[in-house]
């Protein structure tokens, strides 16, 4: 049975919860902006009603979900009576006590993903690193458990761009991943992961160590304007290649878009390569190729207006020894995340897509700072 400190400190957390948020101006807010949507001619401009609409969906979220929080807290505080006078038993208590703690730290969580980019969807890049059909095997197996957490959320998970391994796996992936706050849960992401185990690829049977960087950016959105110079782009078509099936295509529906970029802020200039074989319609593969132009493009504004340009830089570390973000050592039983110290043994799980917990602790640790 919880304890009367324990019940404090719900009723606190949902007061701290209620000042963080400024339920309070959002209330008188999200009146205004709904006022907005009534006016005659409201939905003349497409593009803008649509802002707006978001605008106040996304007020409605903040409110909504903090009377859930309010309301689960003053269950538990009945409830509390209710043990004291045998309405109802200790476990049941325990269990509205669980929910609402749960439903408190999930808002606490969604209230570390409050810069702009952070609701965005996502686009991931993962490459292998030196060490041949074993870390090509592990890159694939880092995909696979991104695609796993993406269908467990509800996410829409499409594959841009793969190139397959020499004997098995993968040398690198493009995977864009669309819906609300995927950059902000996936940017815990960013950097290098290291495989131990004892390889299925070594005659020997010996124990080996492999890496795969995993680099994300966010998958910019029609409401965010990105400055794009026609002139700057160049385009190549080919037939995509794989082993058979779904990845190869008999014409020539894959793309490739080659960027000239020029950073405003330093005066470097460098090729932005992007290719894409999603699917056989080339046009689309264009459409979607220029999307993740745009995103890379917003990416590398964020750098330099949030001045964070060395921890989204993270994942462009030498896939090696000693720049790993998390290590996973199949033999003990053990992924653990350096950053945090957090740590499972439940290593099937973390391979099936079950990495919130990781998330989780990297965002209630670094989510909250500068923003």
């Amino acid at each position: 049975m919880i304890t009367t400190e324990q019940l404090k400190e719900t009723e606190e957390r949902k007061l701290a919860l209620r000042r963080y948020l400024d339920i309070d101006a959002k209330l008188i807010q999200v009146e205004e902006e709904e006022l907005r949507t009534h006016v005659p001619d409201f939905w003349d401009d497409r593009k803008k009603a649509e802002v707006q609409m978001k605008k106040v969906k996304d007020l409605k979220f903040w409110i909504e979900s903090y009377d859930e929080v309010a309301k689960s807290v003053d269950e538990l505080k009945i409830a509390f009576d209710f043990v004291k006078e045998e309405v109802i038993t200790e476990s049941e208590l325990d269990e509205i006590y669980a929910r609402t703690i749960t439903l408190i730290e999930n808002l606490e969580l969604r209230n570390m993903l409050r810069r702009e980019e952070d609701k965005l969807g996502a686009v991931l890049k993962i490459n292998s690193g030196a060490g041949g059909t074993e870390s090509q095997d592990w890159a694939s197996m880092l995909m696979r458990m991104y695609l796993r957490w993406c269908e467990s959320h509800g996410y829409k998970a499409s594959i841009s761009n793969l190139l397959e391994g020499d004997e098995a796996g993968i040398k690198s992936v493009t995977i864009q991943i669309e819906g609300d706050y995927v950059y902000g849960y996936l940017k815990s992401e960013n950097g290098v992961h290291r495989l131990v185990r004892v390889s299925p690829f070594n005659a020997q049977g010996k124990r080996m160590t492999s890496f795969a960087s995993a680099f994300v950016t966010p998958l910019v959105d029609d409401t965010i304007e990105v400055e794009i110079s026609q002139a700057c782009i160049s385009w190549d078509t080919f037939r995509s290649g794989g082993a058979g099936g779904q990845n190869v295509n008999k014409v020539e529906s894959g793309v490739r878009l080659r960027y000239q970029y020029k950073d405003p802020y330093t005066g470097e200039e460098e090729e932005i390569l992007i290719e894409n074989t999603e699917t056989r319609d080339q046009p689309k593969n264009k459409e979607n190729a220029l999307r993740q132009l745009r995103s890379i493009l917003y990416d590398k504004e964020l750098k330099h207006r949030m001045a964070e340009q060395e921890k989204i830089e993270a994942g462009k570390k030498k896939i090696e020894w000693g720049s790993q973000i998390r290590s996973y050592v199949f033999d003990d039983r053990r992924v653990k995340d350096h950053r945090t110290n957090y740590q499972t043994s439940d290593v099937q799980g973390v391979m099936d897509g079950n990495i919130d917990a990781f998330i989780k602790a990297y965002l209630m640790e670094f989510g909250g700072e500068n923003v």
